[in-house]
């Protein structure tokens, strides 16, 4: 069982289950609040049904009166852990149960490692400031992470908390983002921009002119045959 605080309480609604003929309406209230319309009908249905028998004979009323009462008592403590999941704020982070944190993953967006702020890292997925710091470094120094392993092997991240957030997170790959950090640059400086990291200024205007002319560059060995520079004269972007 989690430790989480979330998830060791039981919600009001649990208990007017309890409720003769209306505590099948708790289910109902569950239901809108955790947006599951299947909920919504079992609850008002197990009510309306509880209404339904008042006119039975004593004989077949109790019996069934007790089966409804222990079907929707039943019901709601079986629906208590689904509603905390479906209703977990987003604000917390992500328990430490790994089943807990994967079962959240369906009602929670995804994190981008390679897009995310410090915050989401922190609030959003549990990790520790010290975690947080570095991802934000590498991010900024243009790190494109890639899996999760790599939280592991570059970051020093435990694999178990790796585990634990892994159901949560994602990894988009960036263009503009690599581009900035590679012979990607070929696609995205204007002439004088290219001048200013280091190309002379004939090699920087071939460059932008064969871009503009015929669109970016696929790979490096497209740059050499469409512009019919040697690599040398751009070997600084590579």
């Amino acid at each position: 069982m989690s430790k989480s605080p979330w998830f060791q309480q039981t919600p009001n609604w649990v208990w007017y289950s309890f409720i003769p003929y209306f505590g099948g309406l708790s289910l109902a209230y569950a239901g809108s609040k955790a947006n599951t319309p299947a909920w919504i009908g079992a609850g008002v249905g197990l009510t309306i049904i509880s209404f339904s028998i008042v006119s039975l004979p004593i004989d077949l009323f109790t019996p069934i009166f007790f089966a409804i009462w222990g079907c929707q008592v039943g019901l709601a403590f079986y629906l208590k852990r689904s509603f905390l999941i479906k209703t977990y704020p987003q604000d917390l982070a992500l328990p430490e149960d790994p089943s807990l944190a994967k079962s959240l993953a369906g009602s929670r967006s995804k994190i981008d490692i390679n897009a995310c702020s410090k915050n989401d890292l922190v609030n959003g997925l549990g990790l520790p400031i010290v975690y947080a710091n570095d991802i934000e470094s590498l991010q900024n120094e243009g790190y494109i992470f890639t899996s999760v392993e790599e939280l592991t092997e570059v970051v020093g991240i435990p694999p178990t908390t790796v585990q634990r957030i892994e159901p949560l997170i994602t990894f988009s790959y960036n263009y503009r983002n690599e581009a900035a950090f590679s012979w990607k640059r070929l696609n995205v400086l204007s002439a004088n921009e290219l001048v200013e990291v280091g190309l002379t200024p004939e090699v920087a205007a071939a460059i932008a002119a064969e871009r503009q002319r015929r669109g970016e560059f696929r790979s490096l060995m497209d740059v050499k045959k469409r512009t019919g520079l040697p690599l040398s004269s751009y070997r600084q972007l590579m």
